[in-house]
């Protein structure tokens, strides 16, 4: 009796412990904006990730359903009255079917993702050159470290890494990313110390930063509002409290903003203070 009270307060107790365990992970999951999926998209192109998200769920949905028939007809027709027949698996026709099954999964589903990814890619995410030609583009050099994001915009001549004696109008934010909607923005990003991952989870975006190498990409606002800014890659232990906000102002608000912050940059440019002088030449070819 005793052992028996003693398994059944042990089994309470796991319940308890999963349960507790359960909704602590449901409470720390990302949160939807509202409603249920994915934060919404304001980007011209995030539609494409989208995309391939829910094709990729409608096909496993479909693989799910037709895996559970396949059960339920194995368990009603293969019942206790079946007599078993034994085999193992390796004739011709069982090699065959395994194969088209096999290959006809393969081609669809990942066949599918794999080409319209290729697609995506070309067309829209890498497509630098689609950006860089646009006549209004804003161009933001990006500067990982733990645990923080540096942003740096040209001041009112347009150029980055121009004798700082000659151009200290540049404009160096933290934590903090300004663009205006309905144009590209194109960002290049390194990093001081480890590797960062700059991700833009409302833009369906996102790239690494690493130590030695500017990585580049782009894109392009559609609505206004503030949105954030993540780490995807594991970068120490303060890697939770690297988040950041970017603001999609409309174009009058961000030229405001702009020439009011360039203006502050070169009121209180140091040339002392080697820190806050980092920065790159900006190149159209990488």
């Amino acid at each position: 009796m005793i052992r028996r009270t003693n398994s059944y307060l042990s089994t309470l107790l796991w319940i308890v412990v999963g349960l507790v365990t359960g909704v602590g992970i449901a409470w720390a999951e990302v949160q939807p904006e509202s409603g249920f999926g994915l934060p919404r998209d304001v980007s011209l192109e995030g539609w494409r990730i989208d995309w391939l998200i829910q094709v990729t769920t409608l096909f496993v949905g479909l693989l799910f359903i037709i895996m559970c028939m396949w059960m339920l007809y194995a368990c009603v027709v293969h019942n206790e009255d079946h007599e078993a027949e034994y085999d193992h698996g390796d004739g011709k026709h069982h090699v065959l079917l395994a194969l088209t099954l096999s290959s006809l999964i393969f081609f669809v589903v990942d066949g599918n993702l794999f080409y319209n990814s290729v697609v995506d890619v070309e067309e829209a995410f890498w497509n630098m050159e689609r950006a860089e030609t646009h006549p209004d583009a804003v161009r933001i050099e990006i500067n990982a470290r733990q645990w923080a994001w540096e942003a740096r915009y040209s001041g009112m001549d347009g150029e980055f890494g121009t004798p700082y004696a000659h151009s200290p109008d540049d404009i160096v934010v933290l934590n903090h990313i300004r663009v205006p909607v309905g144009v590209p923005v194109i960002l290049e990003l390194a990093a001081v110390d480890v590797i960062h991952s700059f991700y833009l989870p409302n833009f369906r975006t996102k790239i690494d930063a690493v130590p030695g190498l500017i990585n580049k990409l782009w894109f392009q606002a559609t609505e206004t509002g503030d949105f954030d800014i993540g780490c995807a890659q594991h970068c120490g232990t303060h890697h939770y409290k690297m988040k950041g906000m970017l603001s999609v102002l409309p174009q009058e608000e961000y030229d405001a903003w702009h020439k009011m912050a360039s203006d502050h940059g070169a009121r209180t440019y140091d040339s002392k203070d080697k820190n806050a002088q980092w920065g790159w030449a900006w190149r159209k070819d990488r």
